[in-house]
């Protein structure tokens, strides 16, 4: 049947290339023919199918059999491979790149010369997350100049990356971790809400809240963001903290649950946080999960891709930062973590919670190029079946970056953001760390 669907279409097929492919839409329509396709939705796979793009969109997709494939097209055969929707990252980092220590990575930073390092270190970041098959992302945390020029550079084509939405600057009532300029110190409800302005006129996609803010301070977040329709996503983990998010309105609550804090939350919070929907992006496996992995494999850390990528002057710095990477500060209550690592996802797992998938990729020893399917593969081994863990990171966080009119799905209509990956990742979801070929709004990217 391949043979004959094949056969009708004049057609050069795709090679994969050790390179990213430069930036530019082949004129010709576009089909991926041959492979399994899961569409995003809670349905059954559509085998031996095909997916046609014309431009920046999907036009067919289902059995191959019933697609016709446009005379002139350009076919990458995808036979014994899993076509699926691009991934959706929902809490990034392009500013770090893995380092152990965050004050001697941006203190190396400014010593190379801000002006130039930063942006070259926020592309490389855009690349990983690409070539791991994230066709979008959002970023939690980096200098607005810096946040939005990235961000419109690979909009404009000029380097490959996701599409991307930054929040720039963090709002905070303790700036702690990163630089002073990575985060927004407010003394009161009404400068919170003054800078949440500032941030939305400036261009912002969404705003991050940071822990610690007061319930009035995230309710003057939420009515000024929600004013210029942009989503506010909080950095939460104490119960008290995610009290005050979801009362607020707070859209998106990320972290809840994870870095030790003690679960379960109370049956009335895990309840509300249910009953309203409120999507949780738990972000569990970059301490807790990511220690053990290292230990087991510490070999992970000479990936020879990372150095490929970083050049020889990043590589040496993130490098030598984690020699001792045990001793890191960053990891001084992991066993504590640890401990209660399963019980912290599994509350809302088992609860029927709305849960969207981000990684704080980036974070020590946390790449960028293999954080979100190891995220994926602790939810399905904490219970979440793959298909629900794979809609997780596509349907689901569209709809919850309020995207999932255009991405998300494999549908006609929708932007041709498509992934190929290597076996069946509802059999094994690690698949989803073999992608072979990447497809962002029609454009082909390939290893």
């Amino acid at each position: 049947m391949r043979a004959r669907f094949l056969a009708t279409a004049v057609a050069a097929l795709v090679v994969v290339s050790p390179v990213v492919r430069a930036q530019t839409r082949d004129p010709k329509p576009l089909a991926l023919v041959g492979g399994m396709l899961v569409t995003g939705y809670d349905v059954p796979p559509v085998h031996h199918a095909a997916v046609v793009i014309e431009g920046d969109r999907i036009v067919a997709a289902g059995p191959a059999s019933e697609i016709t494939i446009p005379a002139g097209a350009t076919v990458i055969d995808t036979s014994g491979e899993t076509m699926m929707p691009g991934l959706i990252e929902t809490h990034v980092h392009l500013v770090i790149l893995g380092d152990g220590d965050y004050v001697r990575w941006f203190a190396w930073i400014d010593k190379q010369g801000r002006d130039t390092m930063l942006p070259r270190v926020m592309a490389i970041s855009a690349k990983e997350l690409l070539m791991a098959g994230i066709t979008t992302a959002v970023d939690l945390g980096a200098p607005l100049e810096e946040s939005l020029a990235i961000r419109d550079r690979i909009a404009k084509g000029e380097i490959p990356g996701p599409r991307m939405m930054m929040s720039g600057p963090w709002l905070t009532r303790t700036p702690a971790i990163f630089p002073l300029d990575y985060q927004i110190k407010v003394t009161s409800p009404e400068q919170a809400g003054q800078e949440t302005e500032k941030l939305a006129e400036a261009g912002v996609d969404v705003i991050k809240a940071h822990a610690g803010l007061t319930l009035d301070d995230y309710k003057a977040i939420v009515a000024a963001a929600h004013k210029h329709h942009l989503k506010v996503i909080a950095h939460v983990y104490a119960e008290r903290d995610v009290r005050h998010a979801l009362d607020a309105g707070v859209d998106v609550l990320t972290h809840a649950g994870s870095a030790g804090t003690a679960p379960p939350y109370s049956p009335e919070l895990i309840r509300d946080i249910v009953n309203t929907g409120r999507p949780v992006v738990v972000t569990a496996a970059h301490r807790s999960w990511i220690f053990p992995d290292t230990a087991a494999f510490p070999e992970r850390l000479e990936d020879p891709q990372l150095k490929k990528d970083f050049g020889p002057d990043i590589w040496a710095e993130v490098h030598d930062s984690l020699k001792n990477w045990p001793s890191l500060a960053y990891f001084a209550r992991t066993d504590r973590e640890m401990f209660f690592r399963e019980r912290g996802i599994k509350q809302f797992i088992e609860s029927g919670a709305v849960m969207g998938m981000g990684t704080d990729n980036g974070t020590p020893m946390n790449f960028h190029t293999d954080a979100l399917w190891r995220e994926i593969k602790v939810h399905v081994d904490m219970g979440m079946s793959p298909m629900r863990a794979i809609m997780a990171a596509t349907r689901v966080n569209a709809n919850i970056i309020g995207r999932g009119k255009e991405v998300g799905t494999i549908e006609p209509g929708k932007l041709a953001d498509v992934i190929v990956v290597q076996g069946s990742p509802l059999f094994d979801i690690t698949a989803l760390a073999h992608v072979a070929v990447v497809v962002k709004g029609g454009v082909v990217y390939s290893r």
